[in-house]
């Protein structure tokens, strides 16, 4: 990436109205729920398959700049419980970036375990498939665990892919690979769902002042 020899000035003219600007973007904005999740993970003796439950809610923040570098997004949380377990299965929270010049796509993720991670792909306004990926070790876009999961369950590469499908819902594959103590290969922790859209987003704050004063 090179960089601008001015590297501070912010655009100007930015649009307030985030949901008109998230290119590919925009159809994950809003509440979604999923009852086919399948999750692949690894325990002591062998790989286990769980069916899950998904509640994923993604609304638009204000656009975010780095100097000259624009983005626009989404805050997200995901929520997932088993039919089996009144407790919390995985939560996690992150925002989802578009950058309009470039095409830029990130995933920004946390977990309550101890783990954060940056993913970055690239796509087009219209694009019907996302794809987003993390290394460990990278210092741009990578994983960061605690001691105990980098030498336990050691989370060597991440990616996220999203196709968005004709009738409005989406569905999603992530794909961890990991090395687990004691074991000679990698593991490949998978989850797939698909979503359906339960409610619409809402605006962004600062499109809501600009509504409300017009």
């Amino acid at each position: 990436m090179e960089l601008p020899d001015d590297i501070f000035t912010e655009p100007e003219d930015v649009d307030p109205e985030t949901l008109a600007n998230l290119g590919p973007l925009r159809r994950l904005a809003g509440m979604w729920e999923g009852e086919r999740g399948v999750d692949v993970n690894p325990k002591a003796d062998g790989p286990e398959t769980r069916k899950y439950c998904e509640r994923i809610e993604m609304q638009p923040i204000d656009p975010q700049a780095n100097g000259p570098q624009l983005f626009y997004g989404l805050r997200y949380h995901v929520h997932i419980n088993t039919r089996e377990e009144d407790i919390t299965f995985h939560d996690q929270v992150g925002y989802w970036l578009y950058e309009a010049t470039t095409g830029l796509i990130l995933q920004t993720l946390a977990i309550p375990r101890g783990q954060i991670a940056i993913a970055a792909g690239h796509a087009a306004p219209d694009a019907k498939r996302l794809v987003v990926k993390a290394e460990r070790g990278q210092t741009e876009y990578g994983i960061c665990s605690t001691t105990f999961l980098d030498l336990a369950f050691r989370t060597d590469s991440y990616e996220f892919a999203v196709d968005f499908h004709d009738d409005g819902s989406w569905s999603y594959v992530s794909d961890t690979m990991l090395m687990v103590k004691g074991r000679d290969e990698l593991f490949r922790h998978r989850d797939h769902n698909r979503l359906t859209k339960v409610a619409e987003p809402d605006l962004n704050p600062w499109a809501k002042i600009v509504r409300g004063a017009a």
